[in-house]
């Protein structure tokens, strides 16, 4: 198999040769009354785990992706199991084993004394012991030589040479990810920053800069939180904290702003706190606000369009130690514009102001989701933002979404 070539695709998905930025689910209902809720928000790509599945999700106008166990290798239970889903027409990614780096690093399930612990202190894999050290090279030894192999088998069945995802923790180790990059299209890590008593949401754009470094240019994919900590076990008490509409909003446009191809959903099949349904309500909202700006988050970046911020030079307002500006993403399809503005400081900016613009001077721009309405001249056009608040301008109102239900979720 040694002549296999790989994919590398660019993250995006086709559906009736269109292409469509991924926006996944790992739940999959039960109920199909569920399910078409789903597709009906805007959801394009669900978990699924065989061809009854991919049926399901196919029937509601949505594609799946399958996880498969590449670290146990090409087994013939393996090859079967690909040949038997390679040619499902709804079938759009395979991907790999979830946190698999994690898994043999610095996963809590290693040191837990309720398991079967291999290692007798918490925190070993940092503390980089020789015992951890010498556990995940053993492993990654045995595991990076099977998830190879069977990576290449699929390549070599499956008609359509779909991309291979592989999804990652924020932290997981550099050295091993790197052991199998080169045969993997897709990249990402999962992040669920929300919990009761620390909401870091802008966190999201340094993990999404971590990983397009980590991948060396490939797609990253962003999994992002939807659920409460709560919900989960025991051990993060008994005090609901959903990400509000506005927290949810700023993690994925952030991501978009700074390259993720994808945004995906993980935990709501935990969902059960007393303002769960709410809380759905407020990421299905979501997702059919990235759905309706479908043309926008496939097209090229448009990289000459950049943003300043000019300060007004307040004294009565302390200035953070650490201050990251506002980040931009400007698409183009046809003659219709989107820029993306995400302020990430906690502190409003006065002064923000949007440049390489010349070719569109005189052309109007108005908010999707607000009242303002700006006019380019000289090549740029001014707003002012609130700390960590997320702005869209398009050249036209049509790109919102009809569906509003949702957009005032606060907990």
């Amino acid at each position: 198999m040694s002549d296999i070539i790989y994919g590398h695709g660019d993250g995006f998905l086709t559906q009736d040769g269109c292409r469509l930025f991924p926006i996944g689910f790992y739940e999959l209902p039960t109920e199909d009354d569920a399910l078409r809720d789903m597709a009906e928000a805007g959801v394009n790509l669900i978990r699924c785990g065989n061809t009854d599945a991919l049926d399901r999700v196919q029937a509601h106008g949505m594609m799946g992706w399958v996880p498969l166990s590449l670290q146990s290798g090409a087994t013939p239970e393996f090859q079967e199991h690909i040949r038997n889903l390679a040619t499902h027409p709804a079938l759009a990614i395979w991907e790999g084993p979830d946190e698999i780096v994690w898994n043999f690093t610095a996963y809590s399930g290693l040191w837990r004394q309720d398991r079967l612990a291999v290692f007798p202190n918490k925190g070993e894999w940092w503390m980089q012991t020789p015992l951890a050290i010498q556990y995940a090279e053993e492993r990654a030894a045995e595991i990076m030589p099977n998830m190879r192999a069977a990576v290449e088998f699929i390549r070599s069945v499956d008609p359509q040479n779909r991309q291979v995802w592989i999804n990652e923790a924020r932290d997981s180790d550099l050295k091993f990810v790197r052991q199998y990059i080169d045969f993997v299209d897709i990249t990402g890590c999962d992040d669920y920053p929300v919990h009761a008593d620390e909401r870091p949401t802008i966190r999201l754009a340094d993990s999404t800069d971590r990983w397009k470094q980590v991948g060396n240019g490939r797609p990253v994919w962003m999994v992002l939180q939807a659920f409460s900590w709560n919900d989960l076990d025991d051990e993060h008490g008994d005090i609901a904290a959903f990400p509000t509409f506005d927290e949810s909003r700023l993690m994925a446009y952030v991501c978009i702003t700074h390259g993720a191809r994808g945004i995906l959903y993980w935990g709501s099949h935990y969902l059960k706190s007393d303002g769960h349904e709410a809380f759905r309500k407020s990421i299905y909202a979501l997702t059919s606000e990235l759905a309706a700006l479908q043309p926008f988050l496939t097209a090229p970046t448009e990289p000459y369009i950049t943003v300043q911020s000019i300060d007004d030079g307040r004294t009565d307002v302390p200035t953070p130690a650490l201050k990251r500006g506002v980040s931009v993403t400007a698409r183009r399809t046809g003659r219709e514009w989107l820029i993306i503005l995400v302020n990430e400081d906690p502190d409003p900016h006065m002064g923000v102001e949007v440049t390489g613009l010349d070719a569109l001077n005189g052309t109007e721009f108005v908010e999707l989701y607000g009242d303002e309405k700006t006019t380019v001249s000289d090549g740029a056009f001014i707003t002012r933002l609130r700390g960590f608040e997320v702005k869209l301008f398009a050249t036209h109102q049509k790109w919102e979404t009809e569906q509003q239900d949702g957009r005032d979720f606060a907990e």
